[in-house]
């Protein structure tokens, strides 16, 4: 007995005829020279051709075609219904016009294929945001460009004159809009490009009203509700994992476990549902969790990943999923009751310290909640201009936010210049009152010039892991002020925080740190060593060795973290997208509605307000 292919492969099948049509109706209008080969008329046939008569047709049906593939390929209900739509269209067509009748039977089969596992193509839209539309602006503008000066180019026979580059831009964005551009070719062949560009031009128009205007599907974010349930899973059980707080992030969505006892938070980027760290929650309830969680991305047929999990967490979601983990990198944990600036080891640490001690630098270490209002005011507005680019970056090691008056156990750390050098010599310098926080330097009510902040120089702020730890959140510094200044708060932090109940210090997340240790090792083999090679060029971009060697001057003991995923084929997909998510890649256009706004009402509205709406949110 025959057989059909299995129904969870159906939308890869039936996605590989628009694809390859796709790519080849693009070539037909692209090269004039493809359109009378062997290729093209092969694909005449396939459902969706238009053939060598139309270039401009071509052209724009094959990108759509490419679109409906990718649509097709991630069991989006939509574009099964337009496949559905087209393909009887298409069978007709192709019997009126081309009297194919393979052409007919290959319609008439992926037709039987999309209704018979019509349960397949479930997958709802993808959450909505406008900024998407103005992406597809940016990236649809960029590629119809690019591609209409291939068409532009292509005919070097039958171009009057020689135009010169700047020449064939003009002609192509002219074209894009439907003008008539400076470039002029001979015979029929202006009109070939002509409305080849106008083609792309309407297409980059189509798909941005389309993402513009599509029905609501909104983007998930933290709600008041779901941030008192998870303020209260933290409480009972923050103390496990050091990245826990960082789920109170507002620019997350978070699933719940049936009896509510764990969650899951996430955001969703380029189609991947990225978790970080383990799940909030008593261990017990996390596969209730994890299972809503993956019901929601075979809901909305997400890739489904987890960026910097601990191996408990690891080993859970492998459990529950089938899901596969691979370590990341590690993180760096201080001991606080093993932490001395004593011996030949903090040698290098120690001397910093002292040499900033002697240009003149005080620390203080407080929670949020004993800072006043105009401080607080102060000291965002220095962490959001010393950032030092125009986009917020982390997600799986970042809050977001600081000086929230729900955040009241945050721990800030910062550093000022003290006028004078001789005040350095006091009974209130650095180990004695300048870490213990009883040195007030500036109490705020002089409010400084605009971009400047007195004598604030740096600030470290730091997350509650439990009621016995903190991690770090942000580190940031005034460019101006003397090297070091991030080591100094460290060691302020560490030794102020006995006085805190603090017991543990999780510093940052060091990418491969494992890989690096081990590749300048005696003995190392060259693969280990290619890798090493490999990850110190890319440290030129991403601080994957600056971080490590950073971390690695406290001496801390190492955690590892991982990554989980699906199947490896998903990794190039699941990095980027986490390079999106921590900012690393293409500014986000979400940043201006999510927490890059948040800190701009702060500053816009007062910090009293803010603190005002941070303690009825709370309640």
């Amino acid at each position: 007995m025959l057989r059909g292919p299995r129904a969870d492969a159906v939308p890869a099948i039936v996605a590989r005829a628009p694809t390859f049509v796709g790519l080849v109706d693009v070539a037909a209008g692209v090269f004039p020279r493809f359109r009378h080969s062997r290729m093209h008329a092969i694909a005449e046939v396939l459902p969706g051709a238009l053939g060598p008569f139309a270039a401009a047709l071509s052209l724009s049906t094959g990108i759509l075609l490419l679109l409906l593939a990718h649509g097709l390929r991630r069991h989006k209900r939509r574009a099964w219904q337009a496949a559905v739509g087209l393909l009887p269209a298409g069978a007709v067509a192709q019997f009126l016009y081309r009297h194919s009748i393979v052409g007919v039977l290959i319609s008439l089969v992926l037709l039987a294929l999309l209704l018979r596992h019509r349960d397949q193509f479930a997958a709802l839209p993808d959450p909505r945001s406008r900024w998407l539309a103005l992406a597809n602006v940016v990236l649809m503008g960029a590629g119809s460009l690019a591609l209409g000066l291939v068409i532009v180019s292509v005919h070097p026979g039958e171009t009057v004159g020689d135009p010169s580059l700047a020449e064939r831009l003009e002609h192509v964005l002219y074209g894009l809009f439907g003008f008539e551009g400076p470039v002029d070719y001979t015979g029929r062949t202006s009109w070939t490009v002509a409305y080849s560009l106008g083609a792309l031009g309407l297409i980059t128009a189509i798909t941005t009203i389309y993402l513009a205007l599509r029905p609501e599907h909104p983007v998930a974010r933290l709600t008041a509700d779901d941030e008192a349930r998870l303020r209260e899973l933290l409480a009972r059980h923050g103390a496990r994992d050091s990245l826990g707080h960082f789920a109170l992030r507002r620019d997350k969505g978070v699933v719940f476990s049936p009896s509510g006892k764990a969650a899951v938070c996430y955001r969703v980027v380029s189609g991947v549902m990225l978790a970080s760290g383990d799940p909030i929650g008593d261990v017990e309830a996390w596969p209730g969790a994890i299972e809503r969680f993956m019901d929601e991305a075979r809901i909305h047929s997400w890739t489904p990943a987890v960026m910097g999990c601990s191996e408990t967490g690891g080993e859970v979601w492998a459990r529950e999923t089938g899901l596969d983990a691979l370590e990341l990198g590690d993180e760096a944990v201080v001991d606080v009751a093993d932490f001395s600036l004593s011996g030949r080891a903090m040698r290098n640490v120690r001397q910093m310290v002292r040499r900033i001690e002697r240009a003149g630098y005080e620390t203080r270490v407080r929670r949020v909640r004993d800072l006043g209002d105009q401080e607080l005011d102060r000291i965002r507005r220095a962490v959001d201009d010393w950032r030092g680019t125009d986009t917020e970056r982390g997600f799986s090691m970042a809050l977001g936010r600081v000086g929230d008056a729900a955040d009241g156990d945050c721990l800030i750390a910062t550093a000022h210049r003290i006028e004078g050098a001789a005040r350095w010599g006091s009974p209130q310098a650095f180990g004695s009152g300048g870490a213990s926080g009883r040195a007030v330097v500036g109490d705020g009510r002089d409010d400084p010039a605009p971009g400047s902040y007195g004598d604030l120089k740096a600030v470290l702020h730091f997350v509650p892991w439990g009621t016995d730890g903190v991690s770090l959140d942000l580190m940031r510094r005034d460019r101006a002020a003397d090297p070091g200044m991030n080591e100094l708060l460290i060691v302020a932090a560490l030794q102020a925080a006995p006085r805190f109940g603090i017991e543990r210090v999780s510093l940052n997340f060091a990418m491969f740190r494992s890989a690096l240790s081990r590749g300048e090792k005696l003995g190392a083999g060259p693969v280990l060593r290619a890798w090493r090679g490999l990850l110190v060029y890319l440290s030129r971009w991403f601080q994957i060795e600056s971080l490590y060697r950073f971390n690695a001057k406290f001496h801390p003991r190492w955690e590892p973290r991982f990554v989980v995923f699906r199947s490896t084929r998903d990794l190039p997909r699941i990095g980027f997208a986490a390079l999106q998510a921590e900012g690393f890649v293409t500014p986000r256009l979400t940043r201006l509605t999510g927490i890059g706004a948040q800190a701009r009402r702060q500053c816009a509205h007062g910090a009293g307000v803010e603190r005002r709406r941070g303690v009825e949110a709370a309640h």
